[in-house]
């Protein structure tokens, strides 16, 4: 770089989270300032590795909600990546208003802070979900049919991403992540991703909890590919689209139940509403710019694995308290 020029700068809302932090870790690999603007709900602080020491990174505690538009943090910046929100299904049925504040007006306040400091760019981290129960391989045109808040949230913030773009001429573009795995993934909370409970079990040698028959499959894809996108949409002409985003290749839960090495499993009820597999078409992404998937899912598995400690601290699920957490889900999902 030209010892005259600038360094761009990036805002990453949600970079202590899973995905976020391996964003942050990626634009600082390409000699971006990145400012991360996290509350620290879903994220830990120690996943902004050295963050204290790196001049090129700084952190705000800040819920998205009460973010100022006059806050110096948006100033000069050249992107937003923002993922930040609030996720899992169960909790937003519980708790609906909170979601559609945090996920649809939380993303219309960051929207906000984009337009008033002249921000032109951002890339919002949209959810499959929208999609419902969808036929497979799914494309971006296929029917939405949200299930649940969390869904309908996030599709909301889609909604409002595009149409700033488009009334307000910003260059703007919606991901639409499928199944993220990888290290760093949530690991308190609400009963959720099936790699956090998993791996937590594994830890306490306590059998692994299959939904029904573990056939079901899911589009795994490693987190450092999901940046790689977000980062190849960023810096293309592309503007105003929507694209999905997975591996373009379903595994299923036994498989993974196989790479984590346990023998001991317990099953637990099929839920209602939910997918029996999960597969995006990825031909638009892969068409309309460079990125292809790289990590495969074994390896993908193996990288957790090597890092598993990280989840010792994570909630223990067994049958009995999976069911107590499930009751809304089969209540209003059924």
């Amino acid at each position: 770089m030209n010892s005259q020029q600038k360094k761009k700068i990036a805002i990453v809302t949600g970079g202590a989270g899973f995905i976020g932090s391996h964003m942050v870790d990626l634009l600082l690999s390409k000699n971006y300032t990145v400012r991360v603007i996290d509350n620290l709900y879903g994220g830990r602080l120690k996943n902004l590795i050295d963050h204290k020491k790196n001049k090129d990174l700084t952190f705000t505690k800040k819920d998205i909600r009460s973010v100022s538009e006059n806050n110096k943090i948006f100033k000069d910046v050249d992107v937003i990546f923002h993922f930040a929100g609030i996720g899992d299904i169960v909790p937003s049925i519980d708790r609906p208003k909170e979601y559609l504040e945090v996920n649809s007006q939380g993303t219309v306040k960051i929207l906000e802070c984009a337009r008033t400091n002249n921000i032109k760019n951002l890339v919002y981290a949209a959810s499959s979900s929208c999609y419902g129960k969808a036929k497979v391989p799914t494309s971006e045109t296929h029917t939405i049919d949200p299930k649940y808040p969390y869904a309908l949230s996030k599709y909301q913030g889609e909604q409002s991403v595009l149409h700033w773009g488009k009334l307000y001429g910003m260059k703007v573009n919606s991901i639409r992540i499928f199944n993220a795995y990888g290290t760093r993934s949530r690991t308190s909370g609400a009963y959720g991703a099936v790699f956090g409970v998993f791996l937590k079990q594994k830890l306490a040698k306590k059998p692994l909890t299959i939904v029904g028959t573990g056939k079901q499959k899911r589009d795994f894809l490693y987190v450092t590919d999901v940046c790689k996108a977000f980062f190849d949409v960023y810096n293309s002409r592309i503007n105003g689209e929507i694209f999905n985003l997975g591996a373009g290749n379903p595994q299923s839960i036994n498989k993974l139940v196989s790479l984590l090495n346990v023998k001991e499993i317990v099953k637990i009820p099929k839920r209602p509403g939910e997918p029996f597999c999960t597969w995006a078409n990825i031909k638009k992404i892969t068409t309309q710019t460079r990125w292809r998937p790289q990590i495969k899912f074994e390896d993908g598995v193996n990288k957790i694995l090597k890092d598993i400690d990280y989840w010792k601290n994570s909630p223990l699920w067994d049958k009995k308290s999976i069911e107590k957490a499930t009751n809304s889900w089969f209540k209003y999902l059924n």
